[in-house]
């Protein structure tokens, strides 16, 4: 089992997970963070610090969202690992609460 990033992160890029990650499961892209599921270990430290409650255990992926499970595993493959915090995206406030962003995803 393991966590997923969810689409709530798209557009905003809040790394707070990162630090608290204990295995450097995090990969970043250039407009959300996903999390490889061969590293991610399960302990869940990551799910408090996501602002925008972006980040699930695999079995509790919203309804609607279960794609992002796959695509979590896929975009790890090609973006690189982040292990410290950095700024979120500029305009991450006004997209925070946005539903449906999906097609706002860049790789």
């Amino acid at each position: 089992m393991t966590h997923v990033v969810t689409e709530s992160c798209i557009r905003c890029l809040y790394t707070d997970c990162v630090d608290v990650c204990p295995v450097d499961c995090f990969r970043v892209g250039p407009n959300m963070l996903v999390i490889d599921p061969d590293e991610c270990i399960d302990c869940a430290v990551c799910i408090p610090e996501c602002p925008v409650e972006a980040i699930y255990a695999e079995e509790d992926v919203p309804a609607g969202q279960e794609q992002f499970t796959a695509l979590n595993a896929d975009l790890t493959k090609i973006w690189p690992s982040i292990t410290r915090s950095k700024e979120a995206l500029p305009d991450a406030d006004k997209w925070a609460e946005v539903k449906d962003k999906l097609e706002y995803l860049e790789r």
